[in-house]
């Protein structure tokens, strides 16, 4: 699937954790039959065998939905079920190296928190950043957030697009606005909700006025 940065209005990632005694397979489920724009499928616990399992079952949803789907970190996952893409932080592997085993045609996403970070990520061949923590996180409580200042800057500093990450509901999300963001990657206010269809047409909506202003 071609990369645009229309991909990145409302992206989508996973999170088991939010899950609780509801099914992760379901979740995604109504988040693509609701709006999300790409999924990013993020898994730090499952074996391999039970990562892989799980990718094709929801590389057969995302096909449904015709939703690019993004794997976090595993490489290898990403090409045994068919993913679109990749997506890789700081400490994973370079995104040259990415690049270079995932091919021309398929997304490359890297998690950037610095112009230099950002930039690197850019001649290395990504094809979008993911900037953040934009709020303080409720998923990834270690990460450190960013300014406004700092997210304007890194979103002039690349010609690709950025999205914001880290901490963003439907409440906070109009702030970002004038920041020059594509979009934005929410985890647990999208899997955390009660009613995730409801959730994910209230934060399209908001966001695409944050986008286009």
């Amino acid at each position: 699937m071609k990369f645009h940065k229309d991909m990145l209005l409302l992206y989508a990632v996973t999170d088991q954790a939010c899950a609780g005694e509801k099914n992760l397979i379901k979740q995604i489920g109504e988040a693509l039959s609701s709006g999300v724009t790409l999924l990013q499928l993020r898994e730090k616990h499952l074996d391999k065998k039970a990562f892989l399992e799980e990718a094709i079952m929801v590389r057969e949803l995302t096909n449904h939905y015709n939703i690019p789907l993004i794997i976090n970190d595993d490489v290898e996952i990403a090409l045994q079920c068919g993913a679109d893409g990749v997506h890789v932080g700081q400490d994973d592997l370079p995104p040259a190296k990415v690049r270079r085993l995932i091919g021309p045609d398929r997304i490359l996403g890297v998690t950037a928190k610095t112009i230099e970070q950002a930039k690197k990520a850019w001649e290395d061949g990504a094809d979008y950043i993911g900037s953040g923590a934009v709020f303080q996180s409720t998923t990834k409580k270690e990460a450190l957030p960013i300014t406004m200042e700092q997210l304007c800057d890194i979103c002039r500093s690349v010609p690709i697009p950025v999205t914001a990450i880290g901490g963003i509901t439907y409440e906070n999300v109009s702030s970002l606005r004038g920041t020059g963001i594509a979009g934005i990657a929410v985890v647990s206010g999208i899997f955390g909700q009660k009613d995730i269809p409801a959730a994910v047409r209230t934060l399209k909506e908001r966001v695409q006025k944050v986008v286009t202003l």
